[in-house]
This record gives C-alpha cells, structure tokens and sequence, in this order.
C-alpha cells in the first residue's frame, strides 16, 4: 500500500519507472504491479520526473519590489545597490513578508522546492531578517529555505556591519554571508573574508560569500576564500558566489587559481540571469559576457550551481522563479551546447545546487525525500529546450501544485488561496 504512485515516468538518467511514496519517503523506484494498492496514482507515462529544483542564490527580502522606490535606470549593480539602500529603510516587515510568500507560491508551481536567501543585515531593526524568518517558518512544510546573514554594505564598510551580522546568526540565519569586493579597500576586503569564515568555523556554519561580483579582473578575494576554508577545515560548506571577475582575469593566473578552489572544496555559484546584464555596463566593445569560468572550474572539479539571484527587484526587472530560464541562459552564455553540457546544465539547477546547500535525502532514491516534479518533457534537453508546464509538484509527500497544460493551482498547508495571478507568466 502506498500513499502515492507516480506511475511510468523517465528519470533523468533515462530509467523508466514508477515511484511508490508512504509518508513523506519515497518507498520505490521500480515497475510496480498495476494492482498495487495506492491512495491516488498520478499518470507520467511520457513525462520527465524529476527531482525538485533547487536555487542556490536568491534575495527573496527585495523580490517582487520592482519599481520601489522608482526602477533602475542605469541598470548597473551600485544603482541597485542604492535603491534597496532606500527600500529596505521604508519596507515594512508586512510587506516584505506578503512579497516573499507570493514569490514562495509561484516558486512551487515550477516546481522550485528549495532556496538559499541572502537576507540584507544592514540596517539597525534588521526588519529583513524579522520577515524572511517569518517566512522560513511559514513555507517549511513545502519549501527548505536557507537564510544568508548578508552585509548588503559591507562587514566593515557600513557602520555596525559586523554586529548586526552577529546580531542575525543569533537569531537563527543558517549561513554566513560577505561582500568583500565592496569594502573600502582590498585589504579590507580580504580581512572580512578571514573574519567572516572565523565566524562560520567558530559557530559550525555554511559560508556564502558574494565574491568578486565585479568587471575588476584585480578583485582576487575568491583565492582568500579558498584559503581561509582550508585553513578552517570548511571544505564542502563553502560557497563563492557570481565571481564575475573571473572572466576578465589572466588566464596564467586562473591557471593558478582553479586548483586552489577545487583543493579547498569551494563550490562556485554563478547567475547568468544577472550577471549578463548587470556586468560590462562601463564597457563599449567588445563587451564581457559577464559570466565567470563555468566549464573551466568543472573541469577542475569544481561544483558549480546556476543561480537565479533576483526576480522583479531593484537589480533586475524580469524572472519568472522558473530554474529551467537560469540553466536555458546559462547554457547559452557559457557555450554549453553539446548534449552532455546541456544535461550538465540541468544537473545545475538539481543536484548539484542540492550538494551546494548541503540537501540531506534528495534525490529520486528509496529513503530519499518524497519531493520531486513532473514536467511535459520526455528528458532534461527537451525540459531546457521547452520551459514545460510542470504537470504536478510533490513536497514531501504531498501534491502541492498541479498544472494542467497551463494554469496552476496550488495546495499548500496553510496557504489555500490561489497563486496571484499578475505573477503568473503569460
């Protein structure tokens, strides 16, 4: 008896099977008997099913505030910056709370079940990190959202940078978070980076770093971080993220660079959505991609993630929460166009991004967690390809979302009302 058969779907590696979920486990992976007994059966004969989408970059307290307090007009990353500066000083922990959770029901309808938030810790109220706490609590029963204690301005930069990062890691935020590419100085820089991974060995933490989100090809923090982390035993739980600077770099010196990275076990986490557009503003031509060293860093063993990083917010006007839309640009500005890059590719928005933030029991395995997706595509190409509908959404046990060749309704616990629908695509 199961609670829940997910009937002849393909997996992503190609295996055609059926998926027996009890509770909140997956039970099977196997051909089932067509007479096994089961509390609903869900038809995915044809369909791709695959394990849930996971973001590993993502700034859920400005998402959906397009416009507020006037939109962007150079498009550049400071002006972004200097917005939110203004928006998070008249944001009321209400409003970022109801945006958050209108993002967290469009992200289950594409089946997008778990989320790295960096979380600004700027300002003295720290009313950012009160809303997105409400809302890890909120959404727990259907999305793992991972909260960043981020310095939007600076460890040291901004007056009580470094207390009020305390101040939100004492309140529960899971992960340590930086900017060092935004201190003062690159001496400065470097020492929030050594500061910042003391602070996350001290207290048995995860560190995410923005790091070296710049056209600067001198901006080198990410080699402090590849040596902090190996000096404090972080290997695994350490992430640079965007590290844009990268692509400008001399390649003898990225030569040097690389090892070091996949000797410390540093994750890499660019996010091609934003980094296009927000780098190269000051160039004329050629202008960069933007895009740090993708297959590069794979090839030396690095894990890499696609990160979605912003939907509808002062850095970037557009988004959809859909994952496939971050790996079908990503592939595109990182030249990942043989069959295995695109599966690659793919494999960056699931798994890898699930060994990024430290998923325990992911994955389409018995004993896994019973969450997964099912899309109207025959395999991961063809799901990049398309951007399909995701024809049902499963969270630990439960369908939270169906979508019937396009529309979506969801069914999350204690959220029974409707997606909005002036999020919706289309």
């Amino acid at each position: 008896m199961f609670d829940l058969i997910v009937r002849g779907g393909t997996l992503p590696d190609g295996r055609v099977a059926d998926i027996g979920i009890r509770g909140d486990r997956i039970a099977a992976v196997e051909r089932l008997p067509d007479d096994v007994a089961a509390g609903e059966v869900i038809d995915a004969t044809g369909d791709l099913v695959s394990p849930p989408f996971v973001d590993p970059h993502f700034h859920m307290d400005a998402t959906l505030s397009y416009g507020q307090p006037r939109i962007n007009a150079s498009g550049t990353l400071l002006e972004g910056i200097a917005l939110w500066g203004e928006l998070r000083e008249i944001a009321t922990v209400e409003a970022m709370v109801a945006r958050a959770l209108d993002y967290c029901d469009w992200a289950v309808s594409m089946g997008l079940l778990a989320i790295r938030s960096h979380v600004d810790t700027t300002p003295d109220h720290l009313n950012t990190v009160t809303a997105l706490l409400e809302v890890r609590e909120k959404v727990r029963d259907y999305i793992d959202l991972q909260l960043v204690a981020f310095p939007q301005d600076g460890l040291y930069r901004a007056p009580n940078g470094r207390a009020n990062l305390i101040r939100a890691l004492d309140r529960g935020v899971d992960v340590v978070g930086g900017i060092p590419h935004f201190e003062r100085t690159m001496e400065e820089g470097a020492r929030s980076v050594r500061d910042l991974c003391t602070i996350a060995a001290e207290r048995g933490l995860p560190v995410d770093l923005h790091c070296d989100e710049t056209d600067d090809p001198l901006s080198r923090h990410v080699e402090t971080l590849a040596q902090e982390v190996s000096r404090h035993g972080l290997e695994g739980r350490a992430a640079g993220s965007h590290l844009t600077s990268m692509h400008s770099m001399d390649n003898y010196y990225v030569s040097k660079l690389l090892p070091l990275i996949a000797e410390a076990g540093v994750a890499a986490i660019p996010n091609p959505l934003i980094n296009i557009v927000l780098q190269g503003r000051h160039d004329s031509y050629p202008r960069r991609r933007g895009l740090t060293r993708v297959k590069e860093m794979q090839a030396q063993g690095i894990t890499v993630g696609w990160g979605q990083d912003c939907v509808r917010d002062p850095w970037y006007s557009l988004g959809t929460a859909d994952m496939l839309d971050v790996a079908f640009m990503g592939l595109h500005v990182a030249q990942m166009t043989h069959p295995d890059e695109m599966r690659r590719s793919y494999d960056m928005v699931t798994v890898e991004n699930a060994r990024i933030l430290g998923l325990r029991d992911y994955g389409l395995e018995p004993g896994c967690q019973a969450s997964l997706v099912v899309l109207d595509a025959g395999d991961p190409v063809e799901a990049l390809r398309l951007r399909p509908a995701r024809l049902a959404v499963i969270s630990k046990g439960g369908v939270v979302s169906r979508q019937p060749r396009g529309d979506a309704r969801l069914g999350l616990p204690g959220r029974p009302e409707s997606l909005r629908r002036r999020h919706l695509p289309g």
